[in-house]
């Protein structure tokens, strides 16, 4: 086992060569791997498995379930489109190829969201495609403190999910069930306060922290997705484009505010793309890699990509 570091900014990623598969009759030290695997995710936050000749979603699936955590078997109340490929594996988004996906950590707008993530390339892309990730701790030291400041009352995360037929996922796709009944128990569950609309769509609105303290590390971490949800993150001019069709931002597919209910200005959320991009690190895919990330430790994102691509992701 070889091991690397590449570094851009703030931010560290970890490539470990394995020499071999991680899991079964061949594997290559999995015991050390795994122990390894450990250690980094601590002090960098992000791993990248080189070499350990991951070819289909089985293998990937038996690669994470050797590292020991249950893996999370439901996308339930989350707000990316993605498919189920199999038991607690994912496409890692449907998401158009020639858009980017911003960095982000996820589901930190839920109540509760997974430790670790585990993406695999099966199949690496023509150009672009990379998973890029960006360090919580570097991005968060980068803002101006008047703009760190300002967040400290959190983010509202709020939706307007239809009920079959409008823009963005329908409140049957987003919790995975037509029964209101259990929408409403998994809502109250996650402190979540929700209305049902006239027209058969639902209103949920979530009140979680921008900044969280970091169990890996003792210290404060960026960890929210206002700037994803903010409709300044839409290409090109959509955001308004989105505005004008609609009218209102409340009947917006998603919205985020301050915590006290505020709107967040675009320069704040300017500024967050900016931090990001400075400790922003990109390494490309090559077949068969595993990158392991700590969810609260480091943002991921997407490249636009051309050609075929095919990337899995687990959550535990």
């Amino acid at each position: 086992m070889r091991e690397e570091r590449r570094t851009s900014g703030g931010t560290t990623l970890a490539v470990l060569h394995t020499g071999g598969p991680v899991t079964g009759p061949d594997a290559v030290a999995p015991e050390g791997v795994r122990r390894r695997v450990d250690e980094l995710l601590t002090e960098c936050g992000a791993v990248l498995l080189r070499g350990p000749g991951v070819a289909d979603a089985d293998a990937f699936h038996r690669a994470v379930t050797a590292f020991g955590d249950p893996l999370i078997d439901s996308y339930r109340g989350g707000n990316t489109p993605r498919m189920t490929v199999s038991d607690g594996v994912f496409t890692s988004t449907e998401y158009p190829a020639r858009f980017d996906i911003s960095l982000h950590n996820e589901m930190s707008y839920a109540h509760r969201w997974p430790g670790r993530l585990f993406f695999c390339c099966l199949q690496a892309p023509r150009t672009g495609g990379a998973t890029p990730v960006c360090d919580g701790h570097a991005l968060l030291a980068d803002l101006d403190p008047a703009v760190r400041a300002r967040f400290a009352s959190g983010v509202v995360y709020r939706q307007h999910l239809h009920g079959g037929l409008g823009l963005g996922k329908s409140w049957q796709d987003t919790f995975e069930t037509d029964d209101r009944s259990a929408v409403e128990e998994f809502l109250a569950a996650s402190e979540a306060e929700h209305r049902w609309t006239a027209d058969g769509g639902l209103r949920v609105s979530q009140h979680r922290p921008a900044l969280r303290t970091n169990p890996l590390t003792g210290r404060d971490v960026w960890f929210n997705q206002a700037e994803q949800w903010h409709p300044s993150n839409l290409p090109g001019d959509e955001g308004e484009a989105l505005l004008s069709l609609i009218g209102d931002v409340d009947d917006l597919p998603h919205w985020v505010t301050y915590g006290d209910g505020t709107p967040i200005p675009e320069s704040d959320l300017a500024a967050v793309r900016t931090a990001a991009t400075r400790n922003r690190l990109v390494e490309p895919w090559q077949p068969g890699d595993i990158m392991i990330v700590a969810n609260m430790s480091v943002l991921h994102g997407r490249e636009a990509y051309t050609g075929s691509r095919r990337v899995v992701v687990s959550m535990t």
